[in-house]
């Protein structure tokens, strides 16, 4: 999977559950980046080596930071993605199972979803 891909994965899982949508923009010298609505930006990077599978459940980390802080910043819950089994009280968690990459309940260790396959709320 390029990275490409991966982000778009990752940023459609962000549109099915986030309040906060990021203006995305490409920096000669700090590549892809987010911006948030209060000014704040974080740099993508891309993990050296690995799998599909890893490269996905990285970038689902890095836009998850980015996603909490912009929702902490616009005052509203700052929990994404959203665990179905236990609303506003934590966040799912990206993992890598069976070389796919998924969103896990940290709690109860469920899958629930393939990143980039979240449903919309």
């Amino acid at each position: 999977m390029e990275f490409a891909d991966a982000l778009k994965a990752v940023l459609r899982d962000l549109r099915a559950q986030c309040a906060v949508r990021p203006d995305i923009r490409t920096d000669d010298a700090c590549g892809i980046m987010l911006w948030a609505p209060d000014g704040s930006a974080l740099g993508l990077t891309s993990p050296l080596g690995g799998t599909a599978a890893e490269l996905l459940a990285h970038l689902a980390d890095q836009v998850q930071d980015w996603a909490v802080e912009a929702l902490w910043s616009e005052g509203v819950s700052a929990v994404w993605p959203q665990c179905p089994t236990h609303p506003d009280t934590h966040p799912l968690t990206a993992a890598v199972r069976t070389d796919t990459a998924v969103w896990v309940c940290p709690k109860g260790r469920t899958t629930v979803a393939r990143i980039g396959e979240l449903e919309a709320r």
